[in-house]
């Protein structure tokens, strides 16, 4: 799933692209990706506004027209925002669940093969509501050990279910999680509110160099991420952690381990270093 380096990609990648550009007409394909819209409404609400910026909150790709509605997009699994102008193999926009057409010949796809994402339209007052009810965001400022330690002394559940909790941390998943944790050394099944305030400031300073680091790298790759212009992110070849279960750990040695009795998800850790 495409966690908060993946879409902060595909944000500034339609940001630079797609700016200023106006939808001049929509076709839907796939209804069932269509959140607080039907296609009809859909059509209507988008046609003729001109696209003022894209950018990223939590997991959510958002476009901000000059009618004031925003475009919000969860890419989930395996939906992309794909850039078309003519060049994009037919394979690439087989999944293509809806088209909006731009002034400048263009178009702007919205990819979806398991059709688990969801595309929606929203008013200012509903995106604040909805935004609202979203965690902090890890890059911010204010984003300091003082708040994460104030999240995780307050509850015992394991501390990488917390960093996976989209309503205390917005954007981080089970790649960075795993990844933020090996490098602070933290046993992810450790109780939150048994993290010192020393660990929490290595955790925080993890979590932060980790997702800047997959930001410039552009994402994580395993199978069905791909950025604004059909590519797929490096980072994967950064991984100390996720996904690599059963090999060395990069700092010690040690056979790595994973399990998923921490939350259900896939958790890989040195039972060496995290202890």
């Amino acid at each position: 799933m495409p966690e908060l380096p993946e879409t902060e990609t595909i944000a500034r990648d339609l940001d630079a692209a797609i700016r200023g550009r106006t939808i001049t007409k929509v076709a839907v394909r796939k209804a069932d990706v269509l959140r607080e819209v039907t296609p009809r409404t859909l059509a209507r609400r988008l046609r003729d506004a001109r696209i003022v910026r894209s950018w990223r909150r939590a997991k959510l790709v958002v476009i901000d027209l000059d009618s004031g509605e925003r475009i919000v997009v969860q890419p989930r699994f395996t939906g992309a925002l794909l850039i078309d102008d003519g060049s994009l193999s037919a394979d690439a926009l087989d999944y293509s669940t809806l088209r909006l057409d731009l002034d400048d010949g263009r178009a702007l796809h919205y990819a979806d093969v398991r059709r688990l994402g969801t595309f929606a339209v929203m008013d200012e007052h509903r995106f604040a509501e909805y935004s609202a009810k979203l965690g902090i965001e890890p890059l911010d400022r204010a984003f300091t050990a003082a708040h994460l330690s104030g999240v995780l002394r307050a509850t015992t559940q394991p501390v990488k279910k917390v960093l996976m909790e989209q309503r205390k941390i917005a954007g981080i998943g089970n790649i960075y999680a795993n990844e933020a944790l090996w490098r602070a050394r933290i046993d992810p099944s450790r109780p939150g509110a048994a993290v010192t305030l020393e660990e929490t400031q290595a955790l925080r300073d993890s979590i932060v160099a980790v997702l800047s680091e997959a930001i410039e790298a552009r994402g994580t790759s395993f199978r069905d991420y791909r950025d604004a212009r059909g590519q797929r992110g490096s980072f994967v070849e950064k991984l100390d952690a996720y996904g690599r279960g059963g090999l060395p750990c990069h700092r010690c040695g040690s056979r790595l381990v994973t399990t998923h009795a921490v939350d259900g998800r896939a958790t890989t850790m040195c039972v060496k270093c995290q202890h």
